[in-house]
């Protein structure tokens, strides 16, 4: 079930924004507009995002994955389109009714911790409470709570400024789950943060929605974090959303030249998983066969970088894949897992690059 919508957004800057949207509508291009002292810094950006799922918004500086982050809580009002919340329009939705919203259902997570010096982390982490005017006793214990989900247990008490840039951002993080919000817009959270631990803190986004089941929206410039993160991606290249799909299907079918190029770095053994490079099993064996002649078995959603252990422990024989009822999915050779790891990407025809340019814009 959706529980976020985003239909037709469109964000343009300048002294006739309707005007610009008009002549997007009908084709003209974003520097056609710019000549104009008109910006377009979002177009046309339409996408779902079901509950309890992360959906990360990924693309370079100036792409407008920034802009379209603060029109889904309103921070920012759409030149045109409109943002839907559990079937509530956002954009009909008076300032008043709008803060009620941002106050209760969505909280943000920002780039740069935008924490209060001069009060100590339990305190920080209360303020999204203090804001709804929650009593100090209740405040105090939700915020505590979400200080030991972070990680940060024995660190109420302290000040900002005695802890690593890491804990900071568990306090932000804190400071969004004690508000019980079931929707977080997290933008560009770890990207200040050295990369062990921002390492450390995907991790720790990881565990936590494993738990919790938020609903994410999660701004990145950095592939292998969306790849890492996201059930879904979608990417964005000077405004507008070029591809939308999961991580698999960004690496194995790139929409376009842009996102191929993206991609050629990317770890393909941490991406693909066992379920996207196996094959159907074959032959006049039954499945229970196959199973029991399979020296190592593996879960459909196995990362394939782990998948080296069972074929050494298995003398390279194929390893049978699993669905979620303990069932046989399909067979993985030695050589298609070697296969899988050196092929190139399918590259976009013509064809291909205008049909995903309509998913993405469905």
């Amino acid at each position: 079930m959706s529980r976020l919508q985003a239909e037709h957004l469109y964000k343009v800057f300048g002294t006739r924004p309707q005007d610009g949207v008009r002549r997007l509508e009908d084709g003209a291009g974003r520097d056609e507009l710019r000549a104009d002292g008109t910006t377009a810094a979002v177009i046309d950006a339409s996408f779902e995002v079901e509950a309890g799922q992360i959906f990360v918004v990924m693309g370079l500086s100036g792409s407008g994955k920034s802009t379209l982050l603060r029109m889904l809580n309103g921070l920012l009002e759409p030149t045109a389109g409109r943002v839907l919340y559990d079937g509530q329009d956002l954009t009909a939705l008076t300032p008043r009714e709008l803060r009620a919203v941002r106050s209760h259902r969505i909280s943000m997570v920002f780039q740069h911790f935008a924490l209060f010096p001069h009060r100590s982390v339990l305190e920080n982490a209360a303020y999204g409470l203090e804001v709804q005017g929650v009593e100090r006793p209740e405040r105090e214990r939700r915020a505590a709570e979400a200080l030991e989900l972070a990680g940060l247990k024995g660190w109420e008490t302290s000040w900002p400024d005695e802890l690593s840039g890491g804990m900071q951002q568990r306090v932000g993080l804190a400071r969004a789950l004690a508000t019980d919000a079931d929707l977080l817009l997290m933008d560009e959270s770890f990207s200040a943060l050295d990369p062990l631990i921002r390492r450390d803190m995907q991790d720790q986004l990881l565990d936590l929605q494993t738990r919790l089941k938020k609903t994410i929206v999660f701004i990145t410039h950095d592939l292998n974090e969306a790849m890492r993160l996201g059930d879904r991606i979608a990417v964005m290249r000077d405004g507008r959303i070029v591809q939308n799909g999961t991580a698999e299907d960004i690496l194995m079918r790139p929409a376009n030249d842009y996102v191929a190029s993206f991609i050629q770095d990317v770890d393909r053994s941490r991406v693909l998983t066992a379920g996207a490079i196996m094959d159907a099993p074959g032959g006049d064996r039954g499945a229970a066969e196959v199973l029991a002649a399979a020296p190592a078995t593996v879960g459909a959603e196995t990362p394939v970088a782990e998948l080296f252990g069972p074929f050494a422990r298995g003398g390279g024989a194929p390893v049978a894949v699993t669905d979620e009822r303990g069932g046989l999915a399909g067979v993985i050779t030695r050589d298609r897992l070697l296969a899988a790891l050196g092929e190139e990407p399918a590259m976009p025809t013509p064809a291909d690059a205008r049909e995903a340019e309509v998913t993405a814009r469905a």
